[in-house]
């Protein structure tokens, strides 16, 4: 069997930052087996699969050991491979069917825009854990429905971070996101999800369905600047209305080739 695959640099204006993510063409079903064991081939932070055969089109996201219900860039990634090589199938908007629901993404004039269902996280008590994890205690802590939010006080803080991943892996969530407020957009974050086995995740639009609605409400704002300071870094547009987010950005094609699953 020969796949059309794609890789897509998401959350990016040029080559080699952002987050990339592997992009496989369905025409017929693929065991879930084999999808994971491309995905831990590729050993990218997630391998999206996109069926084009289903109406509407149907996608999911594997991590190099997991499948996940919502992934962002990969979602960005494989819209614009569908825009890209199957304008018949995108036209102007698609409509993705997913675990997390119906995702639609239509272009913008700064890239693509994903419409997520928003995640508002609620505060709850801190412990000896997350300071144990940090190293210093969080100003606030969130729990959103996939990851905690600890809120930190300044982009520095999150710039330096260096998070013990063993006590990480003992959180009862997907990940750790750490966030503040930043100094040249409206907040910054980093997302950390060893049990995943993404110890840094490079750009993650999942988290910003979480991110968005509490800076939205920290700020009094409805369109925010987001950028995430990994070693790639990537630069996200939020918008919060009522319950959905939307998340804007670019993204650069890397490669296309055929792999085969013998």
């Amino acid at each position: 069997m020969k796949l059309k695959m794609y890789q897509v640099d998401a959350f990016a204006d040029k080559l080699f930052s952002g987050n990339p993510a592997a992009v496989v063409i369905l025409e017929s079903q693929l065991k879930d087996e084999v999808m994971q064991s491309i995905a831990a081939e590729n050993n990218l932070s997630e391998t999206a699969f996109v069926s084009i055969n289903e109406s509407p089109i149907s996608i999911r996201w594997f991590t190099p050991s997991v499948e996940v219900d919502l992934c962002g860039h990969a979602t960005l990634a494989s819209a614009r491979i569908l825009f890209d090589y199957y304008p018949d199938l995108a036209r102007k908007e698609i409509n993705l069917n997913s675990k997390s629901g119906v995702l639609k993404i239509t272009q913008v004039e700064s890239g693509l825009c994903l419409n997520f269902p928003s995640d508002q996280p609620a505060a709850i008590e801190s412990d000896s854990l997350f300071f144990e994890i940090l190293g210093i205690q969080p100003s606030m802590l969130l729990r959103g429905k996939d990851d905690y939010l600890a809120v930190l006080k300044n982009q520095k803080q999150i710039e330096n971070m260096q998070p013990n991943f063993s006590l990480l892996k003992r959180l009862d969530a997907r990940g750790l996101v750490i966030s503040a407020p930043g100094d040249e957009a409206d907040f910054v974050s980093r997302c950390f999800y060893p049990e995943a086995g993404i110890e840094e995740d490079p750009v993650t639009g999942s988290a910003h369905t979480m991110l968005t609605p509490y800076w939205a409400n920290q700020l009094n704002k409805e369109e925010l600047e987001a950028h995430q300071l990994s070693k790639r870094g990537g630069r996200l547009n939020c918008r919060l209305a009522n319950d959905r987010v939307y998340i804007s950005g670019s993204s650069v094609i890397f490669f296309e080739g055929i792999i085969t699953i013998l």
